[in-house]
Order: structure tokens, then C-alpha cells, then sequence
């Protein structure tokens, strides 16, 4: 982006900006143009420049030009002034919508013509006028597709800046909720919002947020996931330390507990941060339904979490090291169906985990319908052909289909990517030193979580680090809603208490 010393000021020869305009927007198709003469003698020249497709033609039709013509009749002949009494009239009223703005430097009336804007110049002025007249093509609000609950909002964010913002308009009406928008990338200049509620959140974490995000120096942000991984703490951990969601009500839900949430135009998904591993296995669901079938569905999750990282690496530990440790009958079976397989034990995992992986990847790419179908049928298809050619064994097909069983029971697809890697980390070292092997790559994947941090909170919170026991509330089970008075860590401390128990409400429960 061009300093603003080096930024080319509005000419009072419209001739001037124009050249300027026109080198810039040099073999631009998409570019409409039109300079036209107003006035009693049609002696002053006017030139309106705008984004095909990205503006509304009605609008401008109807409060740009239509006005120009009416506001040139009702300026009075005053021939030494006219051009200043006509910028006057159309700044202060003349065009009859609520956002415009004047700009005296070209470089950022570009900015502005190609995030959906008007610019109209006026010969003889040092000053141009920007109207707001966006109406680029976008998608409305849709359904959630990697967040789907039974019970709750349907709603999904889009990739209109805008839309987005206002999504979480809807549900915290409060004029604490702030939006500052800035905008990054040097060449994409691509709107950034960064929505907290201002006396809920740390000032310590939102300007150690801003700070992250004015030191990104780059062509285009093109997605959110760019900016997390210029924000994130560790880039080296395979675990994810911003939370991603697609959901308006779950970041209505993270601004409400002291978080910050990131909004990127262009993409449906928003960055919630800090996060911590418990937060990575909440669903929006769990506080829509009764506390006991969620906090039932919460256990549930963390012991597919840990099976969906651990079976395969286990079995091989004792299965080729320690084979005393499975009870006889089961290891009989296991010894008879892995008679005729030619291959390891080790490679006959790694056989069917690949296997698993690519099938994964293939059912994403194609269409949804095909997709289902062919996770389903390949997978069945591909593992009863290698168990009948002998290249696998029935126990091993069972182990990695409830090892990728598991792994979709977790809500959040990050955390399940960095637990597929640590699967391979976990199979190599028991696949070396058994089950010695297996223990001491569980530790060490415990240490590094417990190492991590996200903008300053611990990211193993709050099991290693917990302020007081209401901080374990909302972690392997869910208390019911009206037990969950203060908020986490996230939230500044003088704004703990998040609700108060009126003293009928408690009679009433007794």
C-alpha cells in the first residue's frame, strides 16, 4: 500500500484525475466510465467511474444521477462558484443516501471504486465524492454444512462481510459489541472485522490481536485461514489454537464469554480466539438440550477423541510386543484371522489407515451425493476385498473403521486433523518399542499440549490451570445453564459474574 505522503491528491483539472483514473484502470473491461457536461452553458464537466456488477444500477440511476441533474437546476448561476455551491449541495443532502464521504487522494478512491463504490468527480474541485452503492452478486444465509445440530439456529455465515456482521448484530443488541474494521493485503485489500464486546473482553488479548494482525504484510487474504495462520502461537504445532466455526450463534456465544471473533470478508468462516482444547469439543447444540444427555454426549466425545489418536498404535503395541496382555480367547481369534496375512502387523495398519485416508479425501472432493456414497461403499467394498485376498486382517479392518468412526464424533474438523497426524507419531513409536513406545508418545503429545498457549491462556484450560471449580462446568459434562454464573478465563475480571439467580428462581428449583 502506497505511503500517504506518496498518495496522488484530487486535481481541480478533472482532465488531470482522469488520466490517472484511466492508466490505472488501463484494459479494466469491467470498468464503467462516463464524463458528461452539466450547467446552464454546459460549461462544467462531471465524471462518474464504477465496478460493473459490483455496484446497483438502481441506486445509482436513482440517487446519483437523477440528482445530478436535479441538484444542477436548483444550484443558483453563480458562474465564479458554481462548481463549489454544486460539490456543497451534493455532500450536504443533494444525494439522498445516508453514506457518503469526500476523499481528497485518488490511490484511496481506488480502494473505494472496487469494494462496490461510486466515484463521482466534479471539475474545478480538489475533492471527490465516494457514494456507498455496493450490490455485488452474494450468497444469502444458508445452512451450516460442517456444524449441523438437530436443535438450534439453521443459520450460516456467508461471505459478505456485511451479512456476517450483521448475524451477529441480531443476537447481542448492545452498543458495547464493537466492530473495527481495517483491511489487509496490500493488493486484495481485503476487509478484516475484529468483533468483542468492550467491556468483556481482556485489553490485554485485543491488543495483542491487533498488534498480530497490523504485522501481516502480504499480496491477498483470500481466506480466514490465512489470517490464523499469521495470528496463531505455535505454527509448528499440529493442533489448531483458533477455534473456526461457521455458526452465528457460536460466536455470539464465544463474544459473550470475553472472546474476540475475527471476521474475514469473502470467507463463511469466522476465528474465535483464544481457544482452549475443551472449547474444540463443545457443539452449539449442547446448550440448547437437557444437561444430562449433553453432558452424556460430551463423555462420549473425549473417549472417541482419545480412541480416534490411540487404537491403532495400541493394538500394534500389543498385539506385536506384548500379546500376553490380550485376554486368550480374543487373542486366539486374532492369531487365527492373521494366518494367511503376508504382510506385519505395522504395515497392515498403515495399509488400512491409507487406505481410509484417501477415501476420506476422495469422498470431499466429489459431489455430496457421490460423496456419501462412495465413503460408504468403498469403504465396506475395499475392506471385504482385503480381508477375502488375505492382505489384511478382519480385527485390523475393525480398528481403523472405529478409529475414523471416532474421529467424526468430534464437532471440530481442525482438532480431528491434528489427532489423524498424531495417530501416525503414535503407530511409529509403538511400532518401535511396544508398549514403552506407546506411553512415552502419549507423553509426549501431553506435554506439548500442556506447553501450548492461545493470545496467552493456557490451551490445556482449565484441567492444568483451572482460577476455581466453576471453571470445570463446561468441560467433560455440561452443568445445567443456570449453575454456570461466572465466565471463563477468557472474560476480563471485573465481568466474571455473567448472570444472576433471582431468589424466587432458587426456591423454586429447591
Amino acid at each position: 500500500m502506497k505511503d500517504i505522503e506518496n498518495k496522488k491528491s484530487v486535481s481541480q483539472n478533472i482532465d488531470d484525475n482522469i488520466s490517472y483514473l484511466e492508466n490505472l484502470f488501463e484494459n479494466c473491461g469491467d470498468i464503467v466510465k462516463r464524463k458528461f457536461p452539466v450547467g446552464v452553458n454546459k460549461d462544467i464537466w462531471l465524471y462518474v467511474i464504477y465496478v460493473d456488477d459490483m455496484v446497483s444500477r438502481e441506486l445509482i440511476e436513482s440517487r446519483v444521477i437523477d440528482t445530478l441533474m436535479i441538484e444542477i437546476k436548483k444550484t443558483p448561476p453563480d458562474e465564479n462558484n458554481f462548481n463549489y455551491n454544486l460539490f456543497k449541495e451534493l455532500v450536504d443532502g443533494g444525494i439522498t443516501t445516508a453514506d457518503i464521504k469526500e476523499i481528497d487522494n485518488l490511490d484511496d478512491a481506488c480502494t473505494e471504486i472496487l469494494a462496490g463504490n461510486t466515484l463521482l468527480l466534479i471539475d474545478g474541485f480538489s475533492k471527490c465524492i465516494i457514494v456507498s452503492t455496493k450490490g455485488f452478486p452474494k450468497r444469502g444465509v444458508s445452512e451450516a454444512d460442517t456444524e449441523i445440530v438437530v436443535q438450534g439456529s439453521k443459520e450460516a455465515f456467508a461471505e459478505s462481510f456485511r451479512i456476517n456482521t450483521v448475524l451477529i448484530r441480531r443476537r447481542i443488541r448492545d452498543t458495547k459489541l464493537k466492530i473495527e474494521q481495517l483491511q489487509v493485503g496490500k493488493r486484495s485489500k481485503t476487509d478484516i472485522g475484529i468483533v468483542y464486546i468492550d467491556d468483556i473482553v481482556r485489553p490485554e488479548i485485543l491488543e495483542e490481536t491487533k498488534k498480530r494482525i497490523d504485522m501481516i504484510d502480504i499480496d491477498a487474504i483470500l481466506d480466514s485461514g490465512y489470517v490464523e495462520q499469521f495470528i496463531e502461537d505455535d505454527y509448528l504445532s499440529p493442533f489448531p489454537q483458533i477455534q473456526l466455526t461457521e455458526r452465528p450463534d457460536k460466536a455470539a456465544s464465544a463474544l459473550l464469554e470475553g472472546r474476540i471473533v475475527i471476521i474475514v470478508d469473502n470467507t463463511p468462516f469466522v476465528l474465535m480466539l483464544p481457544a482452549v482444547l475443551a472449547s474444540f469439543y463443545q457443539s452449539a447444540e449442547d446448550y440448547y438440550q437437557r444437561w444430562e444427555i449433553m453432558s452424556f454426549s460430551r463423555i462420549i466425545r473425549y473417549i472417541a477423541g482419545f480412541i480416534a489418536v490411540s487404537l491403532p498404535g495400541l493394538y500394534i503395541a500389543t498385539a506385536v510386543y506384548h500379546p500376553s496382555m490380550i485376554p486368550t480367547q480374543l487373542l486366539f481369534k486374532i492369531a487365527a484371522s492373521r494366518g494367511d496375512v503376508p504382510i506385519p502387523a505395522v504395515f497392515e495398519v498403515l495399509l488400512m489407515e491409507i487406505a481410509f485416508e484417501t477415501l476420506r479425501e476422495a469422498g470431499i472432493r466429489l459431489p455430496s451425493a457421490i460423496g456419501s456414497t462412495l465413503g460408504i461403499v468403498g469403504g465396506i467394498i475395499i475392506g471385504q476385498a482385503a480381508v477375502e485376498a488375505g492382505l489384511v486382517s478382519p480385527i485390523v479392518v475393525i480398528i481403523v473403521s472405529l478409529t475414523g468412526l471416532c474421529s467424526f464424533s468430534i464437532p471440530n474438523i481442525a482438532l480431528v486433523s491434528g489427532f489423524r497426524l498424531m495417530k501416525y507419531f503414535i503407530i511409529f513409536f509403538s511400532a518401535v518399542l511396544g508398549l514403552f513406545g506407546f506411553w512415552v508418545s502419549m507423553l509426549f503429545i501431553l506435554i506439548h499440549l500442556v506447553a501450548l498457549k492461545s493470545f496467552g491462556i493456557p490451551f490445556m484450560f482449565p484441567f492444568t490451570s483451572a482460577e476455581s471449580s466453576s471453571d470445570m462446568k463446561d468441560t467433560f459434562f455440561r452443568l445445567p445453564i443456570f449453575k454456570m454464573k461466572k465466565r471463563p478465563i477468557f472474560a476480563n475480571t471485573n465481568q466474571k459474574i455473567r448472570m444472576k439467580i433471582k431468589e424466587n428462581f432458587t426456591e423454586r428449583r429447591k
